[in-house]
């Protein structure tokens, strides 16, 4: 391909893609396959870099994020970003109509009423229909410099889309509103409640915070989206209406709110606002209101401004889901995983119609940043279907009666030692038998990657527990076929096929039983290590840290799960039990087999079997499986649709083969 062709290609690739983002981010109406998309991202990738000559800062690849800035630059706005005035009630509302009609000598008036999200407001400016600038409202006459963080926003077109009707502007400034879903805004926070790290009071904040990140690439993680609801300045076409200005923001490509109404009667609005009121806890992002707009532009011209508010256009919120309440006591309850999570009890309070007793803490660094005592006023908040939260502390309020909260050193389920392992902020039940936990412990035991007990599912691992037939992850090897059959839609063939499932277990690899295990950051790679270094489990559980450190790849964290894990007696006690029910390795050297020491890694769907069935395979042969590319892979198996592991595997220059070649490779060696 000569640079002609190359840039014309390049050329259409990026108008081929930021188009199908429209589609899929604005609006959530896809016309290809992920994989289709992938192919052709990766063609521009790969055309971009032999020919950077064709670079642009607008480019679909630019998205991903750019390099760290030291520090956001100053950006003035050419008109003003301005606040708007609150109205609290009808009343309020029906006064600011009165006062547009008065100043504008008619009543004739029509309003637009949109949906007031709960983000951070931002402008875009595109010239000659390219995004060129994008910056925070600031103090509405000077905000930051964020162009690059709103690049990692997908639902931002990088160029206008071109239509016949409607020109594209000289110069075209987008007020908008960059937001975090509710479901978005609560993953986050578990990421970071597993990590140690602060949590973000709301959705706003979080929003906030990842838009303001110095670095583009942690910007483009955290799922931000917009909704684009105002012009700045505006060159090269003109409008009559507000309406007519977002109609063409949909058609130039940004996402409106479908929420906007359009009335010229107040009983229509109040109804609608009512309404809105109403499903506020459905819509999938924080919102705090509405907004009423004059629609006319020439109106809002004549109207202008007060002080830092416009005249025309008025924000209508709704009542806030918060409440004072005071807490009466603390709990702590224990999760699925083991999380001990303080809740607090409190005196009962209606928050937005819902009667609140009680409201999650967190963690306990968290309710050391809040200063929270048992016996505290405080500010509870109830957004949406989210679980209610303790915001804050009305400290003028204390007696002298309150008292601290002190985290327990024991389960408060199985009243077995508790850990919170360096850099963490939660406390863990480690006890893989406590109750609280059990289920979850038997089902990763008997998953596929680590025991691979067929037949034991969910639901019948709940009867199993609820039934009191297993207490202990051990007490699976001594079910009897009569156990059971005394469970609901298990007759004498299934209660035998399980029974010979469990029998066969008894033979696994001891990499795999300690992965069965499910030791904090014990994943499959790391449990292979082990295995490989201890070659018994009895060996492994007398480790100390300085020998566990002595492994490439094993840190302070990991091994210090490790050394709690097998410090607890009731784990000890498990796996003896599970050794004394005939629980053995297999003993055949790795060393000896013919993949020893070679790794591979799965990319695509296969035709023939699955990734897990495939894995099985390979490590039967004495190979290493691994989920992360890296330049230590051997092999690069390759099915149908691989994503961008294919891509990071041709950057390493690694060895890639496909289904059928991995088939042969694994033919060869069947003797083994």
């Amino acid at each position: 391909m000569d640079r002609g062709a190359a840039q014309k290609r390049i050329e259409e690739l990026r108008r081929e893609i930021e188009y199908h983002n429209y589609r899929y981010y604005v609006l959530d109406d896809p016309v290809i396959s992920d994989h289709e998309y992938d192919k052709m991202m990766r063609e521009l990738i790969e055309l971009e870099g032999k020919y950077p000559e064709f670079f642009s800062p607008n480019s679909p690849t630019q998205r991903i994020g750019a390099s760290p800035l030291e520090e956001f630059s100053t950006i003035n706005h050419r008109i003003p970003m301005l606040s708007l005035a609150n109205a609290m009630s009808f009343e309020e509302v029906m006064d600011f109509d009165k006062r547009v009609k008065k100043l504008l000598n008619t009543d004739e008036i029509e309003y637009v009423m949109e949906l007031k999200i709960d983000g951070l407001a931002v402008e875009l400016v595109y010239e000659k229909g390219e995004f060129v600038l994008g910056s925070t409202r600031g103090d509405g006459y000077v905000g930051e410099d964020i162009t690059q963080n709103l690049r990692t926003i997908r639902s931002i077109p990088m160029k206008l889309i071109k239509t016949e009707n409607l020109p594209i502007p000289e110069i075209l400034e987008v007020r908008g509103e960059v937001y975090m879903g509710k479901k978005e805004f609560h993953e986050l926070n578990r990421e970071r409640e597993l990590t140690g790290e602060p949590l973000f009071a709301n959705p706003r904040n979080a929003a906030s915070g990842s838009v303001r990140q110095l670095d583009p690439k942690i910007t483009a993680k955290r799922k931000l989206n917009i909704f684009c609801y105002a012009m700045g300045e505006v060159r090269g076409i003109t409008f009559g209406s507000h309406m007519e200005f977002l109609s063409s923001l949909k058609a130039w490509g940004f996402r409106v709110n479908p929420y906007t109404r359009l009335f010229n009667k107040l009983e229509e609005m109040f109804n609608y606002y009512n309404y809105l009121r109403g499903i506020r806890d459905e819509i999938p992002y924080e919102i705090d209101g509405t907004v009423i707009k004059v629609n006319n532009l020439k109106y809002q011209s004549i109207l202008g401004a007060v002080s830092r508010s416009p005249r025309w256009a008025i924000a209508f919120k709704f009542e806030a889901q918060e409440e004072t309440t005071v807490i009466e006591d603390i709990e702590v309850g224990v999760g699925r995983t083991g999380a001990l999570t303080p809740v607090a009890i409190l005196r009962p309070v209606l928050i937005g119609g819902v009667e609140v007793s009680r409201a999650t803490l967190h963690n306990e660094d968290e309710i050391a940043r809040k200063g929270i005592m048992i016996g505290d006023t405080v500010v509870v908040s109830r957004a949406g279907d989210v679980i209610p939260e303790v915001v804050r502390v009305i400290k003028e309020k204390r007696t002298g009666n309150e008292r601290p909260f002190v985290m327990p050193e024991k389960c408060p389920v199985c009243n077995e030692n508790v850990v919170r392992p360096e850099g963490e902020a939660i406390r863990r039940c480690i006890n893989i038998n406590c109750p609280a936990q059990i289920k979850g412990s038997i089902e990763h035991f008997a998953s596929k990657r680590a025991m691979d007990i067929e037949g034991l599912g969910e639901k019948l691992i709940e009867q199993l527990v609820d039934r009191g037939l297993i207490r202990d992850v051990s007490d699976l090897y001594y079910l009897k076929k009569e156990d059971l059959l005394s469970l609901e839609r298990i007759a004498d063939k299934s209660a035998q096929n399980i029974l010979d499932a469990i029998e066969k277990s008894k033979r696994r690899s001891l990499a795999r039983f300690i992965y069965a295990l499910g030791i904090r950051h014990v994943g499959e790679h790391i449990s292979g290590l082990l295995a490989d270094k201890f070659r018994d489990i009895k060996r492994l559980s007398t480790a100390k840290e300085e020998e566990l450190l002595g492994i490439k790849e094993i840190g302070p964290e990991v091994s210090s799960s490790i050394v709690s894990f097998f410090r607890d007696k009731k784990n000890l006690e498990t796996i003896e039990r599970m050794l004394k029910a005939g629980v053995t390795f297999e003993t055949k050297e790795e060393t000896r087999k013919p993949l020893s020491g070679l790794t591979f890694i799965f990319t695509g769907s296969l035709k023939s079997m699955t990734r897990d069935e495939a894995r099985t395979k390979v490590e039967a042969l004495g190979a290493k499986t691994t989920s992360s590319i890296s330049k230590n892979i051997d092999y690069v198996v390759v099915g149908e649709e691989a994503g961008s592991k294919l891509d990071k595997a041709k950057k390493l220059g690694l060895k890639t083969i496909d289904e059928e070649a991995f088939i042969q490779l694994i033919n060869r060696h069947q003797q083994f």
